[in-house]
């Protein structure tokens, strides 16, 4: 697959069939993870993947697992109805989408500075660098005809995951991925239509 279909072929998909994803093509997407920038040149991350369903239960413990319809409509910040119907699909399949994958990748970044509380921007760049990479992958699986879920660990999420794949306190998990090959009946979300002249200014906003 060539990137800019790769590109627009990208999506968040949530519903998969049983297929495997064999060794050599997952190591194949994750060296596309190592191709992306890093703001200090080494590129100290981790990609822990997790393909058998009881760790991948023990992982998962602490991601809410009842999450229905009605969580999304008592969200006040969410207006836009496309938005709407988004999170109508994603919110309530945010264990399942995880569990039912082939397998659960976990990227690792280094801790460096404490980027929840950064002094400035460049505090980030260690954040940056890592979405940069993980975006690599999502393209990659994409480009050999899988499909990704990404979740942001909250709450003791990172701590149980941390507990059951004993990886160090420096390290933290930026997302979850789930990989799998997409159900014929999975669910691709809307993105909102953009005109890309309306985004584009040459010279000044």
């Amino acid at each position: 697959m060539e990137f800019f279909e790769a590109a627009a072929a990208r999506s968040s998909i949530r519903d998969f069939t049983d297929e495997k994803i064999p060794e050599e093509t997952m190591k194949k997407i994750v060296e596309a993870a190592y191709m992306a920038p890093a703001n200090d040149h080494f590129r100290d991350w981790h990609y822990i993947i997790v393909s058998d369903k009881a760790v991948m239960r023990e992982v998962l413990e602490g991601v809410p697992k009842n999450l229905t319809v009605k969580d999304v409509d008592d969200m006040t910040f969410i207006s836009d109805p496309i938005q709407k119907e988004s999170y109508q699909v994603a919110v309530p399949k945010q264990y399942s989408m995880l569990m039912d994958a082939a397998a659960v990748v976990i990227p690792l970044m280094k801790k460096k500075v404490d980027i929840l509380h950064p002094g400035d921007l460049s505090d980030l760049n260690v954040y940056a660098s890592i979405w940069c990479s993980i975006e690599n992958f999502w393209l990659a699986a994409t480009a050999e005809g899988y499909g990704c879920n990404i979740r942001i660990p909250r709450g003791n999420e990172e701590q149980i995951a941390r507990q059951v794949l004993g990886f160090p306190e420096e390290y933290l998990i930026p997302c979850f991925i789930g990989i799998g090959r997409p159900a014929a009946n999975a669910v691709r979300t809307k993105q909102l239509d953009v005109k890309i002249e309306e985004k584009m200014h040459w010279q000044k906003f």
